[in-house]
């Protein structure tokens, strides 16, 4: 019998075990109280994480019904992701730019909360990516200014969805989230885990 080869969902999911996951009491950046905690960007800055990271949301996207003809996210926890997977669709000939929602207005300048804006036309559809959703309220908060910026929210995608409330706060607002892992299917091997 030949060596079992892994998947590259699979290969990601190992190191978003080893890198990223972490059992312990912590507060989550909603301000919710947790038995675990998921570092996603200790995989998502990881070479081979962030290229697992940007293939497997590259896909999601390209799966999704409508036209995506940016992505993009909040700063930080998006950053990396935004990046891996616009080099990603470049590489597939298919080249989706980004851009980043500051948490403020930049200061100077042209004082705008998108970087990267000039580079999608008016009405342009966009993928919004986050690493790890909990709440949703960042998503939220993302979705208001890039509406405001002239852009239509065509897809909300995450790494790990916690299952803790945000896919039903972003449906409530009429957008489904779609993710590469929930919860759930990250911790499958870890049957020890009451998170």
């Amino acid at each position: 019998m030949g060596k079992r080869v892994m998947t590259d969902k699979q290969r990601l999911q190992k190191l978003l075990l080893e890198k990223s996951y972490r059992k312990g009491r912590v507060i989550l950046s909603s301000g919710r109280e947790s038995n675990f905690y998921i570092d996603c960007k200790q995989t998502t800055l990881d070479a081979e994480g962030a290229f697992l990271c940007g293939k497997l949301l590259f896909e999601l996207i390209s799966a999704n019904p409508e036209d995506i003809h940016g992505v993009g996210g909040m700063t930080l926890g998006a950053d990396p992701l935004v990046t891996a997977v616009s080099l990603y669709s470049f590489l597939e000939g298919k080249p989706i730019p980004a851009f980043i929602v500051r948490k403020e207005a930049k200061g100077h300048g042209t004082g705008n909360y998108i970087e990267g804006r000039d580079n999608l036309s008016n009405g342009a559809s966009v993928a919004l990516l986050e690493d790890v959703v909990t709440s949703g309220s960042t998503l939220l908060k993302v979705i208001d200014r890039v509406i405001t910026a002239g852009l239509r929210v065509g897809m909300v995608a995450t790494i790990v969805d916690r299952q803790e409330g945000g896919a039903e706060a972003l449906a409530a607002e009429g957008f489904r989230l779609v993710s590469v892992f929930t919860r759930e299917e990250l911790l499958i091997q870890d049957s020890g885990s009451d998170g």
